[in-house]
């Protein structure tokens, strides 16, 4: 109750100095309002939501007022806000824009406590050298400050990293440095940690007493001083566990009680709950009062009985009538106690099912995002080893291989990539964007790439498309394309010798606004009728049949599925076997503006020629990488010089002069996005292409937001490589 009236004082207090705030404070101390909102709903409030929206509202107005000083403390703080949510991956994205706005400025503590936050993240990752790394820079810069205490944060974390990796004699010699060293209580919790860390490791090496007297001193310590539950809490259960081993059964279970009720109370917190104890007084009144009334009539009874017998009779009944009622409550009362402690246990093993289901979907998501980005840095050895070979004029005996190995890697490939859009499209990671383009020119080019496939399997293509609407609209052309690709793909596959209707039609129109209907249809196999509710699903092609017939990942389906859902719209099948299939749905979009388009030219030799003169940075460390990148630029006579690590690239920079840099994303030290930042400080215009294995967690926008200019994706395509690669150059020409 003291918590909540506190936490209520605190809340009118900012109300009514909100107005006041706006009038007295200047543009710095705004920034400085929105942050310390976000601080309270963060620590006393426990609204992480509030607090992330506040934050973000300091970064706004800091960036529109360009108060560049305040935005390292703003990121540093959603960083924070995102670490205790346990999205470590979004905190880090934060710190490491924190540490780059930082190192503008004089070392500080806050530059410091971004590097150790940094290094905290990575260890939870089990990136044990980067996170040494992070906390190496950390300590440096408290040396130079002379901030002692602070050091021992370091130390602690050093500590578990050598315990981590079972170097327990050296870990102990480091937390014991850390008790001895500990003299300001601000710093008493660091202390804890260090006591129990040490009774970790005697726990680990099977050295009970050893390990009951660390945990002992650790929840003295925090008791006496900090009183921090959480730390309270986790000794607790060691405790218990450690006299468990021992056999000490009743202290175990005296422990274990007392880790319980912590457990218990902050639920009955978060959870802001009646408890049976506020709900037993509540009935305990309501009994009162009856015996209150019962007391009335009593006295009623008495005068009456003077006058006549019969209401004394009646009196009495009324009186017995009124005890089987509060009888009847009372049973009723303790059943209706029974059966909501029944709901509640039931509801919690319901809770830990759920949290258990989505702990699997996501360790899926992140093992098969995993697996995709891993492979294709092999991938595409094979696909440009492929590549360069068939350049090479090889023999007629060989032609038949490296084009079998061409086709097994483009498959492989389209395979990774429709898991890795999958998960995309799961993880609530989907932007849609609002781009005027001509829908009409979209449907040509599809169809024009699927020219040679639908010769191949000898299709009567039948492109349908109304004529009656402009063309231009604005919407998202890249999810269009995927779903009409998806759709028209499957058609022809399964549709070999047969016809592929692909139409769209006008269904609604309004003055900014028009709804058009898409229908891709064939007359092929068709899909079996108690196959079509998972056909959906992920990896779901119909049977195991139909996948050793035409092949395909079974995800294409799926893909479609999510991404009209995304647009705000839903699919629809109508399908039998034998029949053929027809797939609809409908897509509003508002109307576009026709736009003037110069004269696009392709790549001609002359260009490829004009690049000869040209020089490129290559700044890769897979060494199958660099010799790919190198042949592929060789062919094109274009000269490159290579670069192993971000360091050396950026001084490399400093004293040398290219047109052009090829920046791989991941790479040992500091990577390819920080020393873009870098290079940026002192060459702002260079081109600098990002190339990239490109994760579930990375995207083409916070790529580009570091500084570079477009990205590549690997395996590289060849054609978009080169692409890509003469733009760039022939703008530095003009």
């Amino acid at each position: 109750m003291k918590s909540f009236l506190f936490a209520f004082f605190l809340f009118c207090t900012f109300s009514n100095a909100q107005s006041l705030l706006k009038e007295t404070t200047q543009i710095n101390d705004s920034v400085d309002y929105y942050l310390e909102i976000a601080s309270f709903n963060k620590e006393d409030k426990h609204s992480f939501n509030k607090a992330i929206v506040y934050t973000e509202k300091a970064i706004d107005y800091a960036k529109k007022q360009k108060l560049d000083d305040k935005l390292p403390e703003c990121y540093l703080i959603l960083g924070n806000i995102y670490y205790d949510l346990e999205k470590t991956d979004t905190a880090i994205e934060n710190y490491i824009r924190s540490i780059n706005l930082y190192k503008v400025q004089e070392p500080t503590s806050d530059l410091a406590l971004a590097y150790y936050s940094l290094g905290k993240c990575y260890l939870e990752k089990n990136k044990v050298e980067l996170s040494e790394v992070y906390f190496k820079k950390a300590s440096e810069i408290y040396e130079k400050l002379n901030f002692k205490d602070a050091i021992q944060l370091i130390n602690i974390q050093k500590g578990i990293i050598q315990k981590n990796k079972k170097n327990y004699n050296k870990a102990i010699s480091i937390f014991s440095s850390i008790i001895n060293s500990i003299n300001n209580d601000a710093f008493i919790n660091t202390k804890v940690e260090a006591y129990y860390q040490i009774g970790e490791i005697e726990l680990i090496n099977n050295r009970y007493d050893q390990a009951i007297e660390n945990f002992d001193w650790a929840l003295e310590l925090n008791e006496n001083n900090s009183k921090n539950v959480q730390l309270q809490k986790k000794i607790l259960k060691q405790l218990s566990l450690t006299h468990k081993y021992k056999k000490d059964f009743p202290k175990s279970q005296a422990y274990l009680e007392e880790y319980v009720d912590i457990v218990d109370s902050l639920g009955n917190y978060y959870n802001h709950s009646l408890t049976e104890n506020t709900f037993d007084k509540i009935q305990f009144d309501k009994q009162l009062k009856t015996i209150e009334q019962l007391d009335k009539d009593k006295k009623i009874q008495q005068r009456s009985l003077r006058f006549n017998k019969l209401i004394s009779i009646l009196s009495i009944a009324l009186i017995s009538i009124l005890s089987l009622l509060s009888l009847s409550l009372y049973k009723n009362n303790k059943i209706r106690i029974s059966t909501n402690k029944l709901l509640k246990e039931k509801n919690k093993e319901l809770t830990i099912e759920k949290n258990k289901a989505e702990r699997a979907s996501k360790a899926r998501a992140e093992f098969l995002a995993t697996v995709s980005h891993e492979l294709r840095t092999p991938l595409n050895a094979i696909n440009g080893i492929t590549y360069l070979l068939l350049n090479e004029k090889p023999k007629a005996t060989q032609l038949n291989y490296l084009k079998s190995l061409e086709f097994s890697g483009k498959y492989l490939l389209t395979f990774i990539n429709d898991i890795l859009e999958i998960n995309r499209l799961e993880s609530d990671k989907v932007l849609v964007e609002k781009i005027n383009f001509n829908l009409v020119e979209l449907i040509d080019n599809i169809k024009i790439s699927f020219n040679e496939f639908i010769e191949e399997n000898n299709i009567n293509f039948h492109l349908e498309v109304d004529k009656s609407f402009n063309p231009n609209i604005i919407g998202d052309p890249t999810k269009i394309s995927q779903i009409i690709i998806n759709l028209v793909n499957n058609a022809i596959k399964f549709s070999k010798n047969g016809d592929v209707w692909l139409s769209i039609h006008k269904k609604s129109e309004s003055n900014n606004k028009i709804t058009l209907s898409f229908e891709v249809k064939d007359n092929g196999i068709g899909i079996p009728k108690d196959k079509q509710a998972t056909i959906f699903e992920s990896f779901s092609q119909g049977s195991v049949e139909v996948n050793r017939t035409y092949g395909g990942t079974g995800l294409g389906l799926s893909i479609v599925k999510k991404i009209v859902e995304i647009l705000g719209s839903e699919i629809h099948l109508d399908s039998d076997t034998n029949r053929g299939t027809t797939l609809t749905f409908d897509l509003s979009f508002k109307k576009g503006k026709e736009e003037k388009k110069d004269k696009e030219e392709s790549i001609s030799k002359e260009k490829l020629d004009s690049g000869k003169q040209k020089k490129i940075l290559l700044v890769e460390d897979n060494k199958i990488n660099q010799m790919i990148t190198q042949k592929m630029l060789e062919q094109k006579g274009i000269p490159s010089h290579t670069i192993d690590n971000g360091e050396e690239a950026i001084e490399h920079l400093k004293e040398n002069d290219y047109d052009l840099v090829l920046m791989d994303v991941h790479l040992p030290g500091i990577n390819g996005t920080e020393a873009t930042l870098e290079i940026r400080k002192f060459n702002p215009t260079i081109p600098i292409i990002a190339l990239t294995a490109i994760s579930l967690n990375e995207n083409r926008e916070m790529l580009l937001s570091y500084g570079m200019d477009e990205v590549i994706m690997k395996p590289f395509v060849p054609e978009e490589f080169y692409e890509i690669l003469f733009r760039f150059l022939t703008k530095t020409e003009e």
